[in-house]
């Protein structure tokens, strides 16, 4: 049997803003924790300071590199947790993040949180998800 993905959403508002409430999964299926990804290059160094734009982009990015080498890309997403040094902020860059998960067609489960720092000094979000094929 081929993994199913069923939306849950009790209420509506949610959708229009890109995420569902919940995603139900069924069906053979495997499973892809993936860590923190964060604005930092192949070197392990940041990028982007002070820029949210970009450091979204590239937690994309590196998220989406990490989906590729386990077979899956960003359609395959059924959990986004967002940890953020500035809501607000993160706010007025949001469309980053939301244009590449409607083009991929997705609507993962989504969490946003503010956080004091993240773990690299200069980082401003970072991206944590799970992933089913």
């Amino acid at each position: 049997m081929a993994m199913q993905r069923t939306a849950v959403n009790p209420v509506t508002w949610s959708a229009d803003l890109g995420f569902n409430q919940g995603e139900l999964v069924s069906g053979e299926t495997r499973t892809l924790y993936v860590s923190g990804q964060t604005a930092m290059n192949a070197d392990g160094g940041p990028e982007h300071q002070n820029d949210m734009a970009a450091q979204v982009a590239l937690s994309l990015d590196n998220l989406e590199a990490v989906l590729a080498a386990a077979g899956m890309s960003l359609e395959n997403l059924v959990r986004l947790n967002v940890y953020t040094t500035d809501v607000d902020l993160l706010f007025r860059h949001y469309g980053v993040l939301a244009s590449r998960l409607g083009a991929a067609g997705v609507a993962p489960a989504t969490t946003m949180l503010g956080v004091t720092r993240l773990a690299v000094p200069g980082l401003m979000v970072e991206l944590e998800a799970t992933a089913v094929s």
